[in-house]
């Protein structure tokens, strides 16, 4: 990156230097977390599976779960708790959980009754909260990721394994799981990216993103500085990391963030650096990602800081953010998968958009924007794609992670 480039993670500026989370299981029992004004309910969560659409519509206030970081000037004091109106999408603050610092980002287990956080530290750690019936979120425990600023986390389908990434150290880390409780366990797997050499303007290699593929088998990691996207193929015994594959994009585009298409052959991946996202194949049985041409953001000439990505469980429209232009590139899905057509961008309404999110049932997009300390919610017309802003933005301490359920 330039010297004058925004740090990819916090927006503040820095010398040299984000999945579409799907509920692949469901929800086993109900939750409630009473905190704050409010109650949070956790009802049952159906999942969006491939090429099937997505859950049922639920009804009432839903639980909305608000990543921040809590070391910086205007951050929070831990994990923000806010349910929203599944009837207008409006948030209402609750809520928070504290004792967890710098909780960046968040991720829910298959089971829906514990919440994962990574606590975005030079010391970096992964935090589990058990989400009780008849209180408020509990935390379990915290555990090293072995790594510097963990930055993004999420748990395998078979919910037995928690993996992170290190942004500063630019490693990946497993953790188990216990399936009675949800805490976890002692580290069992770390992996360091050392090869290839960092892209022009990085200082190393920079994890952003580890996420499972659509096969179950592999692990993908989506390292920014090492312009590269590891494959990795998952002992689901022993939680052990073996590289089966690395995709190379070009020299500077700094890959952010991957998310898959229902069907699961296809990938999009968006480019930080070179404000650009990437059509990728993907092979289910080798785990191998092979990326196509990098295409338009339209968002204009210089970067905009994509950030996060998204696509509809139909398979039919792309959604991503971009931080420097505050706005939302909506695509059209063509050719199975194979195509992305750009159809507009859509003023986000806040500044600077670090994560965005749909709710289960997809009724609903929320834009966290990190500089502004909001976050604003879209209604999402499934026929369409069209996204249309409701209501006020909700004020939030440095929002940089909003996870509805």
């Amino acid at each position: 990156m330039t010297e004058a480039r925004t740090d990819s993670r916090t927006g503040a500026a820095a010398g040299p230097g984000i999945g579409r989370r799907r509920f692949l299981g469901t929800v086993a029992a109900g939750v409630t977390a009473a905190a704050g004004a409010g109650v949070l309910t956790v009802g049952d969560v159906a999942p969006a599976r491939a090429g099937r659409p997505a859950a049922r519509r639920p009804h009432g206030p839903r639980p909305l779960f608000l990543g921040t970081y809590t070391s910086k000037e205007g951050g929070g004091t831990g994990i923000g708790l806010a349910t929203y109106d599944t009837a207008t999408g409006r948030i209402t603050a609750t809520g928070v959980v504290t004792g967890v610092p710098d909780p960046s980002y968040l991720a829910l287990a298959p089971s829906g009754r514990t919440l994962y956080a990574v606590d975005e530290q030079q010391d970096g750690q992964v935090t589990a909260l058990a989400l009780a019936p008849d209180g408020p979120p509990t935390v379990l425990g915290a555990r090293s990721t072995g790594g510097a600023g963990p930055c993004h986390l999420s748990v395998h389908p078979g919910g037995r394994w928690l993996l992170s990434a290190n942004y500063l150290s630019g490693s990946v880390a497993v953790h188990p799981i216990d399936r009675a409780t949800g805490a976890l366990g002692a580290r069992t797997d770390l992996v360091t990216h050392s090869a290839p050499p960092p892209g022009p303007g990085q200082d190393g290699p920079h994890a952003h993103q580890i996420i499972t593929g659509p096969d179950g088998r592999h692990v993908l990691a989506v390292d920014l500085g090492n312009d590269t996207v590891y494959s990795y193929r998952l002992d689901p015994t022993a939680g052990k990391l073996t590289q089966v594959s690395a995709a190379s994009l070009r020299p500077g585009a700094g890959p952010r963030h991957l998310t898959f298409h229902p069907t699961g052959d296809f990938a999009y991946l968006a480019n930080e650096v070179d404000n650009t996202v990437v059509v990728c194949g993907y092979d289910r049985r080798s785990g191998r990602l092979t990326p196509g041409a990098p295409q338009s953001t339209g968002t204009g000439p210089g970067t905009s800081y994509p950030a996060q990505i998204l696509v509809t469980a139909n398979g039919r429209y792309a959604f991503l953010a971009n931080r420097g232009h505050n706005s939302l590139t909506r695509y059209a899905v063509a050719a199975g998968g194979a195509r992305l057509v750009l159809l507009d961008t859509v003023p986000v309404g806040g500044d600077f958009p670090r994560q965005i999110a749909f709710s289960p049932d997809e009724r609903w997009l929320f834009a966290a924007n990190q500089k502004s300390g909001t976050v604003t919610v879209f209604s999402v017309t499934a026929r369409t794609g069209t996204l249309t802003p409701v209501g006020e933005p909700f004020a939030a301490p440095l929002p940089v992670c909003a996870l509805p359920l």
